[in-house]
């Protein structure tokens, strides 16, 4: 006996939640599998990691094609002196500032891109 996939999938849309439900419970209790362990412990492991990231560095990979307006920038968040920036930018890749929250990372990021550079947070 063949499966016909399109009818399985065909009454699968046409069920309710309450039957698909039931499937699942049948299935699990026929083959003796479990749907849910699976699926909890990688919503487990997505949270601890999220959790675990609470700190974000920003790295600049590339000035691009705009240097000057990237090294203004990187003043401008960092607060070096001229040449300390353009060394900095000048050495990219490299870290330009560490342990920000997200929304500051992301802020800096925009910042960096709007001037034409690479970002990468880590």
């Amino acid at each position: 006996m063949a499966l016909n996939i399109e009818n399985i999938v065909a009454e699968l849309e046409n069920a309710t939640i309450l039957e698909l439900s039931e499937l699942v419970k049948a299935i699990e209790e026929k083959f003796d599998v479990t749907a849910a362990a699976p699926v909890a412990a990688a919503a487990a492991g997505a949270g601890d990691a999220a959790a675990a990231k609470d700190s974000f560095d920003v790295e600049l990979t590339s000035a691009g094609d705009k240097k000057v307006a990237v090294i203004k920038e990187v003043r401008g968040i960092t607060g070096l002196g001229l040449k300390e920036a353009k060394e900095l930018v000048d050495g990219a890749p490299t870290m330009i500032k560490e342990g920000l929250s997200e929304s500051e990372a992301n802020e800096v990021k925009e910042k960096l891109e709007a001037a034409g550079a690479s970002i990468t947070l880590k």
